[in-house]
């Protein structure tokens, strides 16, 4: 797979659309950029192909599912060769949303969504840190999301 595929400016408009409307039928896009939807069918199957688009999700509002704690976690390990190892357990807690190999003092970043502060707890303390590998952690409680957003690729030129 080609590490930075070149797309033209059409490809970009068209994953504009779809990042402020995932749900936007490709017949739409097709008329507001005003090409056939054959076209816009191809460029995206031409995307996918290339690594470019990689499926598609719902954005969730957990807070209205009732998870009202957001945490990141900075994960400091015993060796930095233990990541692989270390990713892998935490690959099945279901409460980690993100993991990130990062530089600076942690090894891992990873972004928790929990129900309450107790239930945190015990993702740390019954899952977390008793993974093989894992030193300790530090945690860090959001209080507000202030900025979620796409990278707004179609500027960046």
């Amino acid at each position: 797979m080609i590490e930075h595929p070149e797309i033209d400016q059409l490809d970009k408009q068209i994953l504009a659309k779809l990042v402020e409307d995932g749900k936007m039928p490709y017949t739409d896009i097709a008329k507001l950029l005003f090409v056939s939807s054959g076209t816009i069918h191809v460029r995206m199957k031409k995307m996918e192909q290339m690594g470019i688009v990689r499926g598609s999700s719902v954005t969730l509002d957990y807070h209205k599912l009732g998870y009202d704690v957001t945490a990141f976690l900075g994960i400091y390990l015993d060796k930095s060769s233990l990541y692989d190892e270390v990713v892998e357990q935490i690959k099945n807690i279901p409460e980690v949303v993100e993991a990130n190999y990062t530089t600076g003092a942690y090894s891992i970043l990873a972004k928790i969504v929990c129900k309450d502060t107790n239930h945190l707890r015990l993702v740390l303390h019954d899952k977390i840190q008793k993974i093989e590998g894992i030193q300790r952690t530090e945690t860090f409680i959001s209080l507000e999301e202030s900025i979620n957003r796409p990278v707004n690729f179609l500027e960046s030129d």
